[in-house]
């Protein structure tokens, strides 16, 4: 019998090797093998005894008599080979590192070979890497949707559905919502939902699946959100906040004049620390819209009347740059305050001198990442908490920054743009600023959508861009190559690139299975120009503004969701340069893509929010989703809105019931599962 808490390892067929690619995925227990769900899923199709006429560019089902034996061929890696005809058509089946495939083909017996066939002429194809069932396997595979998921290397799809089963046949998984709760909002139960979110029926059984899912997590949230505000919403302000004299300095002093958005926020904020109860408050503005400004102002009107104010960033490489934008300011205005920084790689040294000054008596700024919130920083006299990208940052996490001061001020930031009626849900009581305008003297970006055919084009603007000094983005949807897919992956990409452009460009790599320090190294020498065109996954969409990026050219634009789009390029366009985005549409059908059209006449991310929420659907799981809302899993604000309503609402009732009863079981199962939020 396994337990949740149970280390991967423990699963029979599991050793050091594999536990090492598990975690290489996120996957170190057997709670997280079991909530590693699907990025997709595939209902195969039937298969043929010949190659089709008439067929689009998908994987095929080919049923083929072995006749002769396969072959092992050492070249520069170990290939097998297996030569077959379907009547007078050749078809050549490749396998690259599978030597052991020759002994599972039998001569004489037939097999299902599923993949991408390749015409090489009329009457011969091959076939690579193709999957092999024996065809009354394939027929049961037929039976039900089959998971598909992210992989990396010496793990595969089936490997991965294989440990699934084992585990869910073996462990004691007990249900941990209310039964009223599951009645009341229609639910599977836990053990079912993740059952059939692995192992679907249908489209129905997944949707139900994953609605039970996507519900804990939201439920989880708005209780975790609700706690942190208990005891708070009504606490007295005692702050003395008498001189802003050098807030007005800065203000007057700055070479750019503050938008009417970032006049009106900066207002509310300042009605906020003069009111009568300490306040938490949400900025919502674009990418560009110039919330570090506010937030500099914020924290001097503090530093000012000798308080602590302090920022957290999800990275150390944005926390490196608040510092440095900071400090300019400081000299500036000759400020008599210093920049305190406190990130997780910085030295035993560097960290001690850190938490002496952050632990002394004097008015400072901090700056820092997750690093803040850890046990050894003291606080003296903290006044205000900003979390810039709240979305990146958990509501508990959120919660232990507070909590570092007595009763501080917080403001969160956020260049997630949410329509209205979500934001209403998301935030609860929390007030909100929108800065909904952008600086003065930026170009507006130019947004081109393309089919392959313009690739070439593409290129060339890129080219001619790097030739210009500037530097170009490469976004890919997937970090490595996978056998069930074509999307373009960071990995291949990069390597192919580098080799079109002939060593006239430097190229770089940037993708989330890097550590922290890997990821802050390669964007600090796209920083510092050593990389010309910077080839990367999403991680890019929170990242350092780069004035000097004036490309981004997004793969399988398809892959992705609206809102994600916008924030992805929103990392270009942020200097004075003119600038464009060119989106890649794969889609077969020769169609335009909505969502694509909706983004290129647009530069407007609240407007791309809404019309994102009237175009999603049910079935958008199947590879669109906000990837990293509000850190979510599995959940999704846009996709899952009567959800969230409906767990927002449940949440509700159960603190005004003031029910002892649930109250006490939500406070005592809530790290159950995401402890993460």
């Amino acid at each position: 019998m396994y337990h949740l808490e149970d280390p991967i390892d423990s699963v029979s067929g599991i050793g050091e090797k594999l536990a090492k690619a598990y975690a290489a995925l996120g996957v170190f227990t057997v709670r997280d093998l079991l909530f590693y769900v699907p990025r997709t899923y595939i209902s195969y199709p039937a298969f043929v005894d010949a190659p089709p006429t008439e067929r689009d560019d998908g994987p095929i089902a080919l049923r083929l008599r072995v006749s002769e034996a396969a072959q092992n061929k050492k070249a520069r890696i170990m290939i097998t080979v297996l030569n077959a005809f379907a009547g007078d058509i050749s078809i050549e089946l490749i396998w690259f590192r599978s030597a052991y495939i020759k002994s599972m083909l039998k001569v004489g017996s037939e097999y299902v070979f599923y993949g991408k066939l390749i015409a090489i002429s009329d009457h011969k194809y091959k076939m690579e890497q193709p999957d092999v069932y024996s065809v009354s396997d394939y027929e049961s595979l037929r039976e039900s949707l089959q998971p598909v998921y992210s992989l990396t290397r010496g793990l595969s799809s089936n490997r991965i559905k294989k440990a699934v089963r084992q585990v869910m046949d073996d462990t004691d998984i007990k249900e941990y919502l209310p039964e009223k709760l599951m009645e009341k909002r229609k639910l599977y139960g836990i053990v079912k939902a993740l059952w059939h979110i692995h192992f679907p029926e249908d489209i129905s059984d997944l949707t139900a699946a994953r609605d039970r899912l996507a519900y804990d997590e939201l439920l989880y949230f708005f209780f975790m959100s609700r706690m942190a505000r208990e005891g708070t919403s009504a606490t007295p302000n005692t702050y003395e906040l008498k001189s802003d004299l050098q807030v007005k300095a800065v203000r007057d002093g700055l070479p750019f004049s503050l938008t009417e958005g970032q006049s009106a926020c900066l207002r509310d904020c300042f009605l906020d620390f003069e009111g009568e109860y300490v306040t938490q408050r949400l900025i919502q503005g674009d990418v560009g819209c110039g919330k570090t400004i506010i937030a500099f102002l914020c924290m001097t009107y503090f530093v000012e009347n000798g308080y602590q104010a302090a920022i957290m960033a999800p990275t150390e490489i944005l926390a490196n740059q608040h510092k440095n934008t900071f400090e300019e300011y400081i000299k500036n205005f000759d400020l008599p305050y210093e920049v305190v920084l406190l990130t997780g790689s910085m030295s035993a040294r560097e960290k001690r001198e850190a938490y002496e000054r952050i632990a002394s008596d004097k008015p400072c700024y901090v700056v820092g990442t997750h690093a803040l919130i850890q046990k050894k920083p003291q606080y003296n006299n903290l006044g205000l908490v900003i979390t810039d990208e709240q979305h990146r940052f958990g509501v508990k996490q959120r919660d232990e920054f507070s909590k570092k001061g007595s009763d501080p001020f917080t403001i969160v930031m956020s260049a997630t743009p949410i329509p209205r009626t979500l934001s209403m849900i998301l935030y609860g009581d929390m007030l909100i600023s929108v800065i909904g305008d952008v600086p003065s003297g930026r170009v507006p970006r130019k947004n081109v959508v393309i089919d392959e055919k313009k690739r070439g084009w593409a290129y060339g603007v890129i080219l001619d861009e790097v030739r210009h000094g500037h530097q170009a983005y490469v976004i890919c949807p997937m970090v490595e190559e996978s056998e069930k897919t074509e999307a373009a992956d960071v990995q291949t990409y990069s390597a192919a690139i580098r080799d079109f452009y002939k060593g006239e460009v430097s190229v770089g790599m940037l993708h989330g299975r890097m550590s922290a320090e890997e990821k802050d190294r390669v964007m600090q020498s796209f920083l510092n120009k050593d990389i010309d065109v910077l080839v990367s996954t999403t991680v890019v969409e929170v990242g350092v503004n780069i004035k000097n990026a004036t490309v981004m050219l997004v793969e399988d634009a398809n892959r992705f969701g609206l809102a994600q789009l916008h924030q992805l390029r929103g990392r270009i366009g942020r200097g004075d340069e003119a600038s464009v985005c060119i989106f890649v549409d794969k889609k077969k059908d020769g169609k335009k893509s909505k969502r694509l059209e909706i983004l290129a006449a647009s530069n407007d991310g609240f407007y791309i929010a809404e019309e994102d929420l009237k175009l999603r659907g049910p079935g958008d799981f199947f590879g669109i989703r906000q990837s990293g809302d509000f850190s979510f899993r599995i959940a999704d604000i846009y996709q899952d809105a009567a959800l969230l309503q409906a767990a927002s609402e449940d949440v509700k009732d159960i603190f005004e019931d003031d029910n002892k009863d649930l109250l006490d079981f939500m406070e005592n199962q809530k790290q159950i599962l995401y402890s993460n939020l």
